[in-house]
């Protein structure tokens, strides 16, 4: 009898049912946060695997830094619900205690066994290569790829979804703020994705996040307009059967 192997770096696979025990508890507690946090790691963690497979990552890693992506955001149990859900913009006092959701998230990783390899992408997560970000405003190479990665991935699902302080953001908006943020600060912003293109090919100038990143990025937005705008043609194409289908039993009747 053949038995079939599992195959966890299948897109089917790499869910968050199949991840360690430890970490389904750590993503199940989010789930009593808001109603965002939870489907927002699962959205990171899926936009994560998506960019190792575009950058050509090898299998093993792809599962190292999709695991990392899942649980990235657990120091935010430790925000209070007063500013983690507030509906409006942050106060410079709250943000800066928002911030510390990377350090107590790292904390926790470090102190668990289990979750101890997955510290740097909690840890690191809003990092910059220019040095601008935080907690600890480390740059380039300082920065562990994981988390360069989780950034561009949780700047995209952060922005481009519909939170309770915010309406939806267009993708193409949201690519254009991913662009400005891989420039350096001191060139023009960018309004159009065709200038945008010709910036993300320059690699002689460092912004806040990787340029090939962002590329990746790219592909898995296309990716999806491809896939929606199918799905829209072949449910176009089936209403057409079924009005043909209704005329054809009103001739009967």
């Amino acid at each position: 009898m053949v038995t079939e192997e599992f195959d966890f770096f299948s897109k089917t696979s790499l869910k968050s049912y199949n991840l360690e025990e430890k970490i389904r508890y750590q993503l199940s507690m989010l789930d009593s946060l808001d109603a965002y946090t939870r489907r927002h790691s699962e959205n990171v963690a899926s936009i994560t695997c998506r960019l190792c497979e575009n950058l050509k990552l090898d299998e093993g890693f792809t599962i190292y830094c999709t695991t990392c992506a899942y649980i990235h955001d657990i120091g935010k149990m430790f925000i209070p619900p007063s500013i983690l859900q507030k509906p409006s913009k942050l106060t410079d006092e709250e943000f800066e205690v928002m911030k510390t959701h990377t350090t107590i998230g790292y904390t926790m990783c470090m102190k668990d066994p289990k979750l101890r390899p997955y510290a740097a992408g909690t840890l690191y997560h809003h990092e910059a290569l220019d040095g601008s970000g935080y907690p600890n405003g480390v740059k380039g190479n300082q920065i562990p790829y994981e988390a360069q990665i989780i950034r561009v991935a949780d700047e995209f699902e952060a922005i481009s979804s519909k939170r309770q302080y915010k309406t939806h953001v267009g993708i193409v908006e949201t690519l254009n703020m991913l662009i400005n943020d891989a420039k350096p600060s001191e060139k023009k912003s960018v309004t159009n994705l065709r200038d945008g293109l010709k910036i993300l090919a320059d690699e002689t100038n460092v912004g806040k996040i990787d340029r090939k990143i962002v590329r990746a990025l790219f592909k898995v937005a296309l990716d999806d307009i491809e896939y929606e705008i199918s799905a829209r043609t072949d449910y176009v194409e089936y209403l057409k059967s079924e009005i043909k289908r209704v005329k054809v039993a009103l001739r009967i009747l």
